[in-house]
């Protein structure tokens, strides 16, 4: 369907009829992207706002949410939707295996936020528990999701998660990485989540991230948006260096240029909803290399579409994108 709403080769989209008026801009130009930019994802995070079930499950119609893991991320960062999803898990038997993927996200989402995005040694023995009971729950509950939903991909992927919070090992998470590649051998998403595991910070080893992101990208084909993986494991090559000028090499800006290319910038590459999120990973990831070419061409099209991911990753970041978008 969205292959019909777009143009390609980087041109101008054809307006698309689901998409959400720009908001009034910032100063700088920027803005926060909300619900993806979709009318369609915006009646689903309000309707879960609300507590409305029904309302979700009728919004929720367009969208695969055992392969969609953007909508069903935007379910996941629903403030207090924890409060009442577990009632859906109890008493609406048809869409269970829904409600505890939903569910089950959620509290991996709400297990981070107790544990807060601090150095080990800084959380708090109670924060510690608090994290563990809600990755606990978020186990239970997409391991049942993923038993009545064998197809789906989303649950496993946000397996790796709790896996890699829960601390239960390679043999686990291998498991769990090869169950979510059997669904979707291209999952962007999932080859993320193990870019991070395989960082030296939850016990990979350097150059591990960068040989399984380039073999990702070897097998990807041309305008897939796997290529973001490449950007992502600069990016986390950068978090582990905590150093600002660690990508700034002519061999590294080339990798990137190349990636964009083969990707968000290739003319076979088609825009879903959400797709700003690629296109920031790789501006964030060219600006940290310093490149100048690409990353213009990449702020161009975002026109000052800010995604929290993964610019989050700052201490201030939505002033650091407002600043590269600007000297780009």
């Amino acid at each position: 369907m969205f292959g019909k709403l777009f143009d390609r080769g980087g041109e101008r989209p054809a307006a698309d009829p689901h998409a959400l008026p720009v908001p009034r801009r910032q100063k700088n130009g920027m803005y926060r992207l909300r619900a993806l930019g979709d009318t369609r994802v915006l009646a689903v995070v309000e309707a879960a706002q609300a507590g409305d079930w029904e309302g979700v499950k009728r919004a929720l119609h367009p969208f695969d949410l055992g392969r969609d893991h953007d909508v069903l991320g935007e379910l996941a960062d629903c403030d207090g939707l924890q409060d009442w999803i577990g009632r859906a898990v109890e008493d609406d038997k048809e869409h269970r295996a829904t409600a505890l993927l939903i569910s089950g996200a959620r509290h991996v989402i709400w297990g981070w936020e107790a544990r807060s995005a601090a150095r080990a040694v800084h959380v708090t023995q109670e924060q510690w528990k608090v994290f563990h009971e809600r990755l606990h729950t978020a186990e239970e509950q997409l391991l049942q999701a993923a038993e009545l939903r064998p197809e789906w991909v989303t649950p496993w992927c946000r397996l790796l998660t709790s896996g890699r919070g829960m601390s239960l090992g390679p043999a686990i998470n291998e498991t769990r990485l090869d169950a979510a590649l059997r669904r979707d051998p291209l999952d962007l998403e999932t080859h993320v989540e193990w870019v991070s595991q395989l960082q030296p910070r939850w016990g990979g080893e350097e150059g591990q991230a960068l040989t399984f992101a380039r073999d990702a990208l070897a097998r990807t084909p041309q305008g897939h948006r796997l290529g973001c993986v490449i950007a992502m494991a600069y990016i986390e090559e950068w978090v582990e260096s905590e150093g600002e000028g660690c990508l700034d090499t002519p061999e590294i800006r080339a990798e990137l240029r190349d990636a964009a290319d083969h990707s968000i910038l290739h003319p076979d590459h088609v825009r879903r909803p959400g797709w700003q999120n690629d296109f920031n990973m790789f501006a964030m990831a060219l600006s940290l290399a310093g490149e100048r070419h690409t990353v213009r061409r990449v702020f161009k099209m975002l026109d000052g579409a800010y995604t929290t991911w993964p610019w989050t990753y700052f201490a201030d970041p939505e002033e650091q994108f407002a600043r590269r978008h600007r000297r780009a």
